[in-house]
């Protein structure tokens, strides 16, 4: 096989399977009633300090609609404060409940892994070569986005 066939299978391959697998490996016992989806909402909110919904929806590439929906649900569940601003009572905060927190760092620890495990035995050369082509990769792709 030559290097356009291995990338473009390695590539396939791990953007069919990468959702599958994070879902299986952050969806666990303590998180079982949100989905992949949700622990994404959670993580745009993030621990920082409350957000209004225009930013997270911005943040998530949905519209404003969408976002309630999933905000809704997040609410239900207590993962998810939702207060009105004293500033300006028709602009919605957002915030993660102590819940929402313990989600968030959970999916944070899973993504620190994730990294780990790649940069694993390379060096720190090897290193930069592969953050040089996954920025070109990321890029290439922000180029659909807009």
């Amino acid at each position: 096989m030559n290097t356009y066939e291995t990338m473009n299978e390695v590539l396939v391959k791990l953007f069919n399977d990468i959702m599958i697998i994070e879902e299986k490996a952050i969806i666990t016992a303590n998180f079982k009633n949100i989905s992949n989806n949700d622990m994404h909402v959670i993580e745009a909110i993030g621990i920082d300090k409350a957000k209004n919904m225009t930013a997270v929806a911005k943040l998530l590439s949905v519209t404003v609609g969408t976002l309630t929906i999933a905000i809704n649900n997040l609410v239900k569940k207590g993962y998810v404060d939702r207060v009105r601003s004293n500033q300006d009572r028709r602009v919605v905060l957002i915030s993660l409940t102590k819940k929402g927190e313990e989600a968030y760092r959970h999916h944070e620890k899973f993504h620190y892994e994730m990294i780990e495990a790649t940069l694993a035995g390379l060096s720190e050369e090897e290193t930069k070569v592969l953050v040089h082509a996954l920025t070109n990769l990321k890029d290439f792709f922000y180029k659909y986005k807009r």
